[in-house]
């Protein structure tokens, strides 16, 4: 890890808060597969349109193991991470990869619409509505309806969570919400924020800039939907996978929220991966522990899909 940061430090990139959202993402997708594995071979990759509420259409990119005639089978949502203003599936392409052929499982990754262009609350508003539209269209993409779960990292972890509280309250059942290092939060002021603010990837002036992108206002950050712990109930949330990186400005937040879903009766599973920062489960040829949150990942969702005991 430490020598990805050296590497990174005389690479000498501008910080992505320094440029406007179309270079920071420009900048973000050039170096997104720098330190990936190598991109898994898969029976079948389709990409799909989800309607949202709005009508407007949804670019997401389906991932199966085994082609539509061998059979139904368990689907994940999956919410890539990037501030909600950067990233998209084909950052997250890899990740996606590894997860549907590790876990055996469908993966549908959503390009839900970015800030500053679209602001809080229309991420939160596409994925709920990509995961009520994917219960709803399972069987037409063999998809096994009784077994969906939800997933993401970074924002996209938050925007898992929230999906997870939108679920319980339509009475839709997930198996699982699989939450990589979320931000869950509606002030970064933890002691991990302050910790890991310079030198460990995600930097405090990132995370400023990236929720300046996306906030409309001061009151945004209080609502649930942006900041998860303030929710008042998490009582009968489907239950969690929480995948922490050690030095990670996200880490202490993570924690809280998996001692609040466990006060609520939520099983959970915790994970902290040490010696490593934000992001480093898309690191997996530089870092072992990617890979092993890889196995790690797609574990908890063969156990959640009743795929493993």
């Amino acid at each position: 890890m430490r020598d990805v940061i050296r590497r990174m430090e005389r690479a000498a990139r501008p910080p992505l808060h320094s440029l406007s959202p179309e270079a920071a993402r420009a900048a973000y997708a050039a170096g997104a597969g720098v330190l990936e594995i190598a991109k898994a071979p898969l029976a079948r990759v389709e990409d799909l349109q989800i309607p949202a509420r709005d009508g407007h259409a949804l670019p997401a990119r389906l991932y199966a193991p085994a082609p539509a005639a061998a059979g139904a089978l368990p689907v994940l949502l999956y919410l890539h991470g990037g501030g909600f203003t950067i990233g998209s599936v084909e950052t997250h392409d890899v990740l996606c990869r590894e997860l549907a052929r590790q876990a055996g499982c469908m993966v549908v990754s959503l390009d839900y619409r970015l800030a500053p262009e679209q602001r809080f609350p229309t991420a939160s508003n596409d994925a709920w509505d990509a995961l009520q539209w994917l219960a709803a269209h399972s069987l037409t993409l063999g998809a096994d309806t009784t077994r969906l779960a939800v997933g993401g990292d970074s924002a996209g972890g938050t925007l898992a969570a929230v999906n997870a509280i939108f679920a319980r309250d339509a009475g839709l059942a997930l198996a699982l919400q699989l939450l990589i290092y979320p931000g869950t939060t509606a002030h970064q002021d933890t002691d991990s924020h302050r910790r890991f603010a310079h030198g460990m990837v995600l930097e405090e002036a990132s995370i400023t800039w990236f929720f300046d992108q996306y906030v409309r206002s001061p009151a945004d950050r209080d609502d649930w939907r942006f900041a998860p712990l303030n929710a008042h109930d998490l009582d009968d949330v489907a239950p969690a996978f929480v995948c922490l990186a050690e030095c990670d400005p996200l880490v202490d937040e993570g924690l809280a929220y998996a001692d609040k879903l466990r006060a609520a009766g939520v099983a959970v599973e915790l994970e902290i991966y040490r010696g490593v920062t934000h992001e480093f489960i898309k690191m997996g040829r530089a870092i072992p522990e990617a890979r092993q949150a890889h196995a790690d990942c797609a574990r908890a969702l063969r156990v959640a899909f009743g795929l493993e005991n």
